[in-house]
Order: structure tokens, then sequence, then C-alpha cells
């Protein structure tokens, strides 16, 4: 941990120059430093797999090796995979973010900065030199850029701060521009779940217009980050469709036709909405051909421009020409890196072709994803989609989600009074907080004489929409409660409040199964991926909530190994995407819900408890409006 810490310390110091600000950032020096420890500790990752791959032999030969780079909320990370998707070396680097209220915002420079430290350190970790990298592929939180004729940032911030030209996936700026934009009823929003998310680019962007005048004439391309970073990584504006289909309202299946390779090449963008943009005021955006959100598109892993430039190459320290694949939405591309993990007695027999439509993802991090994919078109009231090839080519994908999970449960322990304590003991036993939360479970179920852990939350229930409700319901007013809180400040209380937030997130999750089912999917089997799927009790309440296996892939890094498909696409190993998650995605552990009957009748109660929650603030809600009408 002393190296990790003293190797972050000397990263931040490299980039101090920029980071330093008179503004507040999200996390402040004291809390950074805390967390970093808190973060790996909990996600098991960087320092330990440090160690033991600086152990690796020198190569003998050149391999073919496929790099992946994942931007999420916190960090930058770069993974290296070989062609039957096994990682090699992986490195994680930090990335400044700064929040005002709802107003959350991230540095284009900061993020770049931090892929090729990131990318350098995993290349040196893994003992991979750069001609041994095939192909390069890109993934990112659906967070919108700004830049201007140059490429240089545009300011997004009320600040004025040039550095912060992102607003980030979970700002909530927008959302009375969302609510303006689906009173529209514009035909679009059918394939939004019925109407956009104030998480989504077009509320974003209709807010700077309204707020930030001088912004918006400056700024030349209005980008999705992924989007952003293949370009800055090839010099090629092409948008993917999974970024424009999922978060621009962009319909992808106006290239239904084209989607074989020499057909689906340099695609004119057909899929926009003209009408749309022109009745909610953005009409200027589709002046030149669409040119500032995307005059073309293609499907993920179609290789971009002549690949890396010569600035790239040498910043990132990789070879110019090295391919890139068109990139995908973080989430998605952890589906692409998980769906086609199976056990091998599964994908042995017979070939069935629509088992895949029976499964759904979970990619759980700060957010949770829920991918499913369908060969027909799914409408879902409440939930995003359905999107046509923005994830597998060819199916149609619905995606639910919860807007916090990781970040609730991160919230719940950390503004816990007993949580320091904790964090030190953990800490000193190199062991996560989850790792310690759980032992501290088990002993009380020990103690209390109870079968079942679960069972020791029967007095604390928790609806966990604390930033709101994304699925089913659609309600970012909606917000977290919690019945069952009394004067306790232990230890023991806050593990029986970190066991109730897991249940609340996975009573979440089975809300979004049954709801995607009663509307034409066939879910029976989840696959779980992301820091969260680490955490052995939370994929076992989520089995036995759910009442469905959840099969954990091989590698834990999904996301990096989704992405590093879109450069082995773009390299031409493999001819599709599809082809290449067959290839590259292998399944781990499978974890199986309890067939005691207690425990499912214990969970069908508190499931129970869990949607009136939400019914009663709905009420509430309404009282208090009527009070103050």
């Amino acid at each position: 941990m002393d190296y990790y810490k003293e190797n972050r310390e000397k990263k931040l110091e490299s980039r101090k120059s920029m980071t330093d600000t008179p503004t507040t950032p999200l996390l402040d020096n004291s809390y950074q430093n805390h967390n970093r420890h808190f973060y790996f500790n909990r996600f098991n990752s960087f320092p330990n797999s440090a160690v033991e791959m600086t152990t690796t032999a020198p190569p003998k030969h050149l391999r073919s090796v496929f790099l992946g780079v994942d931007v999420g909320t916190g960090s930058a990370r770069a993974g290296l995979f070989n062609e039957e998707g096994k990682l090699l070396g992986s490195a994680s680097s930090p990335i400044q973010i700064w929040k005002d209220g709802d107003c959350v915002e991230q540095s284009s420079t900061d993020i770049w900065l931090a892929i090729c430290t990131a990318v350098k350190t995993a290349c040196s970790l893994g003992n991979v030199s750069k001609e041994e990298v095939k192909g390069l592929g890109f993934a990112a939180t659906c967070s919108l850029v700004a830049v201007d004729s140059e490429g240089e940032p545009v300011t997004v911030s009320w600040s004025g701060d040039t550095r912060r030209n992102i607003i980030v996936w979970m700002d909530h700026r927008a959302v009375k521009q969302a609510e303006r934009i689906n009173a529209s009823n514009s035909p679009v929003l059918q394939y939004c779940g019925g109407g956009v998310s104030p998480e989504m680019e077009p509320p974003k962007l209709l807010w700077v217009k309204e707020n930030l005048q001088e912004s918006w004439s400056m700024t030349f391309r209005w980008m999705d980050l992924s989007d952003w970073l293949t370009y800055k990584a090839t010099g090629d504006d092409t948008r993917s469709l999974c970024t424009t289909v999922c978060k621009w309202t962009y319909l992808g299946h106006a290239h239904m036709q084209q989607i074989n390779e020499k057909d689906s090449r340099d695609m004119e963008a057909c899929g926009w909405d003209d009408e749309f943009w022109e009745e909610i005021g953005l009409g200027d955006l589709v002046d030149g051909h669409h040119a500032k959100i995307g005059r073309s598109v293609a499907f993920p892993g179609h290789a971009l421009g002549s690949g890396l430039t010569l600035d790239a190459a040498k910043e990132l320290g990789l070879m110019a020409g090295t391919p890139v694949g068109t990139a995908l939405i973080d989430a998605h591309a952890g589906g692409v890196g998980v769906m086609e993990s199976v056990p091998a007695s599964d994908s042995e027999s017979i070939v069935d072709e629509d088992a895949i439509s029976r499964r759904m993802v979970l990619v759980c991090g700060t957010s949770t994803c829920h991918m499913a994919v369908s060969r027909t078109k799914l409408f879902i009231p409440g939930v995003w989609g359905p999107f046509w090839s923005a994830m597998v080519p060819e199916y149609w994908l619905t995606e639910g989600g919860q807007s916090a999970t990781g970040a609730l449960l991160d919230y719940v322990i950390e503004n816990h009074i007993a949580s320091p304590h904790l964090a030190n003991r953990a800490a000193s036993r190199r062991i996560s907080i989850f790792d310690l939360l759980n032992e501290i479970l088990e002993s009380m179920k020990q103690d209390e004489g109870s079968q079942l852990i679960s069972a020791l939350t029967k007095d604390m229930h928790i609806l966990p929409d604390f930033h709101g409700n994304r699925s089913p319901v659609a309600d970012p007013k909606s917000k977290g409660m919690i019945s069952g809180l009394t004067l306790d400040t232990s230890e023991k209380q806050l593990a029986l409040l970190y066991l109730a937030t897991v249940q609340g997130i996975a009573y979440g999750t089975r809300h979004i199964v049954e709801h995607c089912n009663a509307n034409g999917h066939k879910i029976d089997t989840l696959l779980a991926c992301g820091g969260l799927a680490k955490n052995r009790l939370f994929v076992q309440e989520h089995a036995d909530i759910i009442g469905y296996p959840i099969i954990l892939p091989r590698e834990n890094e999904s996301v990096l190994l989704g992405a590093s498909i879109l450069g082995a696409v773009a390299s031409k190993k493999y001819p599709t995407v599809r082809e290449a998650m067959k290839a590259m995605n292998a399944a781990g552990q499978v974890v199986y819900p309890s067939k005691d009957p207690k425990v499912k009748k214990y969970h069908a109660a508190k499931y129970s408890i869990f949607r009136d929650l939400y019914e009663q603030q709905q009420k509430h809600r309404s009282l208090m409006a009527e009070a103050l009408a």
C-alpha cells in the first residue's frame, strides 16, 4: 500500500499545476487521501496485482495484445488482454472532479493525462511492449464534453473555469429542461423509455444554451466523453452508435441495411430527428449536417481514421497507426466484456442463439446499469431503449439503471460516526471495509442465533433513490428513505445499515427485472461485473432476492475487457464484436439463490415494503404540494 500511495502522490503532484483550483473540488485532499486507500482495498485491485505482475518473465516473442481504456467517475484505467481475454496487466490513475449542488464537472485535459499515465503503467506492469499492442478501444461514462474549433476546452461551469469542460453523467442540473423536452411528446422519446433523463445529453445541451450563452457560441463540438477520447486519439470525429443512440436520441435503426463492414464505412448520420431538435429549441445543432453533434457514425469496434496519430501515440507510449475502435459507454463495454461469459457446460451444448436474450448484465460501479438484448424491439415504460445495435450488433438493447449504488454504499458508510474506526481496522488487516462489515454481520447472526444474515434487517427498510430513480419509475425527483433508525451509533448499527442498503439496491434490481419481463423480456440469468460484484454478500443478496443465478466473469475487469474487444475488432483479429465476445469472454464462479423457502418468504415480505415506500413518498409529495398550493 505504501508503494501505491507513493506513486499516486507523484502522479497527483505531476498534475498539480492543473488540478489546483480556487474552487472546491468534490473530493478535498484529505478526503481523497482517505478514500484512495478505501477504494483500492474495497475493490481488491491495483497494489497487489502490481506486485505480482512485476515478476512476469520477459516475452520471448511478440504477442498480440489488446488494450482497453475505461474512464469512470473517479479514475482512468487501462488493461491489457491477450487473444483469449486474459488480463496481462492493468493500472489506474485518479481524475479530478468538482461538485457544486446538482452540478458535477470534470476536465478533458486532466482525463487525457490520467489515461496516458495509466496506459504507460499498465504496459510496464504487464511487461508489454508498444509493438505488441495490436488494437485499442475506449470506454467512458456518458458525460458531455465541450471543445472549440481548435479542440481546446470550453467551460460548462458557472465558475467560468475553462478546465471544467465536461458535464458529468450524474449531473442533475437539467431536470427542468428534461421535463420540458418530455412535454414535447416527440416520437423519438419512445426510444428512451418514454422520456429523456436529465442524465442524457439533450437536456444538458439545452441548459448550457439557456445559461451559458458565451460557452454555447464558442463550442465547435459537443461530444460524449468516449467519442471525444477516440477523436483525441485518431483525429476522426466519427461518433459511436452506442453513445448517440443511448444518450442523444439518435435513431440507430436507420442503419439496419448497413450492418456489414463494407456498407458500415463512413456512414452519414441519417438517424437524427431534425424536428425534435427544432422543437426543443436546439435547432442550431442541425446546421452543417449536424457538424457539432456528429455528421458521421459507426458501429462499435469500427476502425477509426488511420489509427493513433503521432501525437497521441507519443503521449500514450504506443505505436503510431495502432488501430482504434469506435467506442462504447463504460456500462455497455461491461456488457460486451461479460455477456458471453457462460459456463463451459452451457457453451458446449447445443448452440442456442436466443440464449443471449435471456441474460441481463448488471454493471455494478458508482451506479448500476442493467443491460438486456432482444431480437425484436421492446418498448418498456420507464426503461431506456430500445436501442438498435448500441451494444451487441443487430440486437435491440434495453437499458435499466440505478443512479447511485456504489456511490450510495460509500455515502452510507462514510457518513456514519463509526466509519473512521472501521476503516482503520480494515486497513490494518489489509482487507476492504466491505469485508469487515460482512464479518461483523456474520458474528451478529451467530450472536442472535439467527439462521439468516438477511433477517438481521427485519426492522430496517431502505428505498435507495438517494439520487432519484432512473428505472423503472423514471422519477429523478424520487428521494431515499430509511425506516427503522434508532439512537444507536455502534459499528453493529452501521453493519445493519450497510446490509439494508445492499438489500434495497437488490430490491430495486428485482423491480427492474420483473418490469422488463412483464413487458416482453424472458430474463432468467444474471451476469454481474464491476467493483461491487467483488463483494460476495452483495452478489448473494442479489441472487436470493431476485431468485436467479448470477454468473461472475473469469476476469474481474469486464469493462476494460469490453473496451479491449473494440481494439481487437478494429485490428481485424476478429471479424465482429459478437465473435470477439465469444472468444474473449469466459465465466468464473456461479452464485445460486438460496433454496431455503424461508429466505424466499422473508425477501418477498421485505420487497413488498420496499415497493410501498415509494408509494408512501408519492402520497407525501402530493399532500405537501396541496398544502403549498
